[in-house]
């Protein structure tokens, strides 16, 4: 059983979801994963990780908007506002989501179906720069 890990470093653009599926494919080519365990951790309180549909784009913009209509950015019941209208309810969104995902590997590559993405969710207005750590448990393709 092999155990590789990294970080990896989100700039993005504000609140939105920001697809990491790609980037954790060729993470796992990079490291030789064949078969095992990936897992993706989000140490932020205002961002979480998101398994969602990554073929139609609206499906992206319909969550954004329903979180929007759930958790509205400076409800006046939030007592919590230290970095401004945002901040609770990026909190609160980030807790009605999750912070780590484990995906099985599969043939070197991630088992997501057809129509599956991951997505880092930034709840933040602003852009940030967030960490993703990252780890693959397993067997590592032998050359």
């Amino acid at each position: 059983m092999n155990h590789v890990e990294c970080e990896w470093r989100i700039n993005n653009g504000g609140r939105g979801l920001y697809e990491l599926t790609q980037k954790l494919q060729n993470w796992l080519r990079e490291v030789g994963a064949w078969e095992g365990w990936a897992n993706l951790f989000v140490p932020h309180t205002s961002a979480s990780l998101l398994v969602q549909e990554n073929a139609d784009p609206d499906v992206r913009e319909d969550i954004l908007d329903y979180f929007a209509r759930l958790v509205v950015d400076g409800d006046p019941r939030f007592r919590h506002a230290n970095e401004g209208p945002d901040d609770m309810a990026a909190h609160l969104r980030s807790v009605l989501t999750q912070n780590s995902l484990v995906i099985p590997v599969r043939a070197g590559r991630p088992a997501l179906g057809v129509w599956q993405g991951v997505f880092l969710f930034e709840h933040r207005v602003r852009p940030r720069d967030r960490q993703v750590l990252v780890s693959f448990q397993g067997v590592v393709k032998e050359e």
